[in-house]
C-alpha cells in the first residue's frame, strides 16, 4: 500500500495522528533527503513519545532519481510493503516528486492512498489577506527571464477573464529580486504578499506593489502571492 504523506512545512507540531501513524507504521520512507526526514521523525517521537522502527528503510527519492527508483517501489508494493511517500515539507507532487510513481500505481490498478496537511499555498493564501475566490497555482517560475516574462503576461490574459483570480507561485531568494523587476515592469500597481519561513520561528508577511518590495532582503523559503 502506497501512501503520499503531507508532513508539516515548518512547525513539527502541526503533524496529524493520521500522517505519524502512516510515518511510523511504513516499512519504506521514500524522502526527497533521507536525513531531513530522519530528523522530523525524530521530532515527532519525541513530540508524540513514539518508538523508531529500527527496520525501517529510509529511501533517497528525489527528482533526478525518481525514474529508475519506480521499479524498486513498485516491487516492494506488490510484495505487500507499506510504503510512504514524503517530500522535505508540505505536500508530495506539488513542485515536488511523486507523479511518475503515482501514474505508474494508478496504470497498475495498484490502491493509494493520500493524507493530507499543511501546504504553503493554501497556508499563503490566507496570510496574503487578498479576497480568495479563485486562484491559480504556478509552481516556481522559470529560470531564464525571458521564459519568467512570458509566464507573467499569460497571468495578465487570465485576470482579463478571471479579474478576481490570485496568482501563488514559488521563488528563491536568489532570485526574488529579478522577479519583482518583472512583476514591476508587467503588473506594476497589482499589490503582492511575499510570505517568509511560513509556520516557522522566522514567519514574515510583507505586502505592496513590486516597486515597494523590490530592493529589500528575504532569506528563507518564500512563497508569493499576486492580487
Amino acid at each position: 500500500m502506497l501512501s503520499i504523506v503531507c508532513t508539516p512545512i515548518g512547525n513539527v507540531t502541526d503533524i496529524s495522528i493520521r500522517q505519524a501513524h502512516a510515518l511510523f507504521s511504513a516499512d519504506i520512507i521514500l524522502a526527497e533527503d533521507t536525513r531531513r526526514a530522519g530528523r522530523l521523525l525524530s521530532d515527532i517521537a519525541q513530540l508524540l513519545d513514539l518508538e523508531r522502527n529500527e527496520e525501517q528503510k529510509l529511501v533517497s527519492y528525489y527528482k533526478e532519481v525518481e525514474f529508475e527508483k519506480i521499479p524498486d517501489v513498485l516491487r516492494w508494493l506488490t510484495e505487500g510493503k507499506r510504503v510512504a511517500l514524503i517530500s522535505d515539507a508540505g505536500t508530495p507532487l506539488v513542485s515536488d516528486p511523486g507523479y511518475l510513481l503515482v501514474q505508474q500505481v494508478i496504470k497498475r490498478d495498484m490502491t493509494f492512498t493520500v493524507i493530507p496537511g499543511p501546504s504553503s499555498v493554501t497556508t499563503a493564501l490566507i496570510h496574503a489577506g487578498f479576497q480568495l475566490k479563485t486562484f491559480y497555482f504556478a509552481g516556481f517560475l522559470p529560470k531564464k527571464n525571458s521564459a519568467a516574462i512570458k509566464m507573467v503576461k499569460s497571468w495578465v490574459e487570465m485576470k482579463r477573464l478571471d479579474p478576481d483570480m490570485l496568482i501563488v507561485f514559488f521563488e528563491t531568494t536568489h532570485r526574488i529580486g529579478e522577479t519583482l523587476t518583472i512583476l514591476e515592469s508587467i503588473l506594476p500597481e497589482r499589490r503582492l504578499a511575499i510570505c517568509r519561513e511560513l509556520t516557522k520561528t522566522h514567519e514574515s508577511v510583507v505586502r505592496g506593489t513590486p516597486a515597494e518590495l523590490r530592493g529589500a532582503e528575504y532569506r528563507g523559503e518564500l512563497t508569493i502571492v499576486l492580487e
